[in-house]
């Protein structure tokens, strides 16, 4: 009985939060709060659904009935700030005041609504991401709860290093992560609702669209031929698939499903193919130009001059490096091991399929090109969404009729058509009307056409377009199964990252109301001093920790709230300081004991799970040494030090020591380069790598960095040239 309510529930609620995400960030006509508890609401409802309490009961049909209880007291929770929020349920107001204007005076209803919605966001996240987060949360307010207790009563008085300050009762509690502004429906679930989600749906439709499968075609074709080229599919495929996904975990399934088999065929042992997988699909997050979640989040904390294109200009060079280091890695390891490349037969039956190529090109084309003409990320991606299921229309590999593809492929155009033919009426409709209206080509000041003011007018009607392909989709028998396939994956692919901000929502009210970042900043920074390297080296293995089970971009903006400024006193850019915490928050899912996107490679390469994690760790190495390199040279994020100017040499500079220094410490950790190497050569090379990875301009003058770097680059080259000049067969060993 209860799977018969469960299983449509499921899917028309996960309809139902991609129409409403899809609709609401580009239209805005709720309350922001509203809004959040909307989409907050729906996905605790499809937590508690599709999450059971415990994987033991899941089967038991009394506990599934709770679920669906609990689901709907959530969404009632949710519902009742909707209510008490919005403008159109004002009648129902307690005393004539919305919830934000009766902030500190709340009624005993708000609390008792609140209390049982905190209660509730933190079930869903255990269930989702396990239990380090809520703790982490109710650690956070039971701190602010005690402070309170002693300044007010009798209670024991917290020791300083346990950073005591006047704290909160628990209705006040209660009021800043839940009913108000600051916590739940805070900063964390903003970011996820206008951005992150998007690009959960954007990566399910591109699955639907072809474009994955040409990303693994693609680089076949390219590494195919090479020793070892198995292995360097895998990096390619997942380097392209994660700046899609922005999901390590996700990132390794959906490659690693194609290219650990190649890599076993190759002869490669199956926790090294399990290892390259898990490395190469955690930097696939830090690969622009969609970079994943904490990308968003680092634009909606940082909101650096020149918006997201700004980030993504600061992570190409790092993301290059990075998947440089584990191509080097594979291949001189392969070499090693004496591995084969693919069949030929194989790389030649590889076609190319240019539709597939147009698909993804396209699509990333109009993204890119849109973020760069200065939209939004959440209309850019939007835009680039509504290309990809017009391309969707044409795929041959769907087994729907011709009819039904011109059918939908005319409906989105005919919609397009008819919304550009409102620019007529732009002035004559009424102000709630002017939302979906498409705006003028022309400009109202110079009265002369604009190419800006088309391409958002055009886009406007793409969006109209798309919604209406959607809808069609949904209503046409042989359009509905792909459409709601598309939408319910990618609801359920999302609906743990929206419990999961919704959680850490409750740590961000409680930091931000009482203060406690700066006063834990400070007490750091009285152990470091002056000391940068020592507070990045601190950063780096609270993020490590913190990562440990819970997802990267949950590990980001926590470690942001806490430490960012903490960086920035020490002088530290702030989006450099950002990057550093967030590259760190990516490789938490390589670094054992709970490497989760190892995990997630060995099941699928039937390889033990700590070995994997630990190959894995050994292949994303350099992924540990770069954020410290351009923290120390932000030249390698094409961006100039305080008080100075961005200079060609700078970046050539600080770009050639860290390609020689990814080329030793890729040789040292593979034992070859031509030819095997000895432990001296391979311990001289670790000090080459030392010299050019590590941030030695520190210790003085820029002459002096350079003259590091000079010397580690001759130890690179003496060990190579004597190496090249003997002559011996390939080991076979691993």
């Amino acid at each position: 009985m209860i799977e018969r309510i469960s299983k449509p529930a499921v899917t028309a609620l996960g309809i139902l939060l991609c129409l409403f995400t899809l609709f609401e960030v580009n239209y805005n006509l709720l309350k922001p709060q509203s809004a959040l508890a909307v989409f907050v609401g729906i996905g605790l409802v499809l937590c508690y659904l599709t999450f059971p309490a415990s994987k033991r009961f899941k089967d038991v049909e009394a506990l599934r009935w709770v679920d669906l209880v609990l689901g709907l007291t959530a969404a009632g929770c949710c519902l009742y700030v909707i209510v008490q929020t919005e403008p159109l349920f004002e009648r129902w107001w307690a005393d004539g005041f919305s919830l934000g204007d009766r902030a500190g005076g709340e009624t005993t209803t708000d609390f008792a609504v609140g209390l049982i919605g905190l209660a509730l966001v933190l079930e869903a996240t255990r269930r989702s991401i396990g239990l380090i987060v809520p703790i982490l949360a109710l650690f956070f307010v039971a701190h602010s709860y005690y402070c309170y207790g002693s300044f007010r009563h009798d209670w024991p008085v917290m020791p300083d290093w346990l950073l005591p300050h006047a704290g909160q009762s628990m209705k006040d509690i209660v009021s800043t992560t839940f009913l108000q502004s600051l916590g739940v429906f805070g900063p964390a679930a903003s970011v996820m609702f206008k951005y992150v989600f998007l690009f959960v749906v954007f990566g399910s439709f591109l699955e639907m669209s072809g474009a994955t499968q040409f990303i693994i075609d693609f680089a076949t074709k390219t590494f195919g031929r090479i020793r070892g080229g198995p292995a360097m599919v895998s990096v390619m495929a997942s380097g392209l698939m994660g700046s899609l996904s922005g999901s390590a975990v996700a990132n390794a399934v959906t490659t690693g499903t194609f290219t650990i088999p190649m890599m076993r065929s190759a002869r490669f042992p199956k926790h090294i193919a399990g290892g390259i997988t898990a490395a190469s699909a955690a930097g696939g997050a830090l690969v622009p130009p969609v970079m994943g979640a904490g990308a968003y989040m680092m634009l909606e904390l940082v909101q650096p001059e020149g918006g997201f294109v700004t980030i993504m200009k600061a992570a190409i060079l790092p993301a290059i490096l990075y998947y440089l280091s584990i191509l080097a890695i594979v291949f001189l390891y392969s070499r090693r091991l004496g591995t084969e490349a693919l069949d030929l037969e194989a790389v030649k039956a590889t076609k190319l399929k240019g539709f597939e190529a147009m698909v993804f090109f396209g699509a990333l084309g109009v993204l890119i090109g849109l973020l760069i003409f200065g939209f939004s990320p959440f209309k850019s991606v939007t835009g680039a969404l509504a290309v990809i299921l017009v391309f969707a229309t044409l795929r041959r590999e769907l087994k729907i009729s011709s009819q039904a593809r011109w059918m939908a492929f005319a409906s989105f155009f005919i919609v397009l058509v008819l919304h550009q033919a409102t620019i007529a009426v732009g002035d004559k409709v009424p102000g709630w009307l002017q939302p979906f209206v498409a705006n003028s080509w022309i400009h109202p000041t110079t009265n002369s056409f604009s190419p800006l003011l088309m391409v958002g007018s055009v886009l406007s009607s793409a969006i109209v377009g798309m919604f209406g392909l959607m809808i069609f989709g949904l209503i046409h028998p042989a359009w509905r199964p792909e459409m709601t396939q598309s939408l319910t994956k990618s609801a359920k692919n999302g609906v743990s990252l929206v419990a999961a901000s919704a959680c850490v929502g409750i740590i961000i009210g409680i930091v931000q109301q009482t203060g406690i970042a700066g006063d834990f900043s400070t007490v750091i920074k009285g152990v470091v001093e002056t000391n940068l390297f020592l507070a990045l080296l601190g950063i780096m293995v609270c993020s490590l920790i913190l990562g440990m089970g819970v997802p990267s971009v949950v590990c980001y903006l926590l470690m942001a709230t806490l430490m960012g400024s903490l960086l920035q006193e020490l002088g530290v850019m702030p989006l450099v300081a950002h990057l550093f915490i967030f590259y760190f928050g990516m490789m938490s899912m390589v670094t054992p004991p709970v490497a989760l996107a190892g995990y997630a490679s060995a099941s699928i390469a039937e390889a033990p799970i700590m070995q994997t994690s630990f190959a894995a760790f050994r292949f994303s190495l350099v992924g540990f040494t770069l954020p410290f390199m351009f923290v120390y040279r932000p030249a390698l994020c094409l961006l100039a030090p305080e008080g100075g100017d961005l200079t060609t040499f700078a970046v050539a500079h600080a770009v050639l020591a860290a390609t020689i220094g990814i080329l030793a410490l890729a040789a040292t950790l593979a034992g070859h380069f031509r030819n095997s190497l000895s432990i001296i050569a391979r311990v001289a090379l670790f000090i080459s790598a030392a010299l050019l990875l590590a941030p030695l301009t520190e210790i003085g003058e820029y002459q002096v960095g350079l003259g590091i770097d000079l010397l580690g680059a001759a130890i690179f080259g003496v060990v190579v040239v004597a190496n090249c000049l003997r002559h011996e067969s390939p080991l076979s060993s691993d």
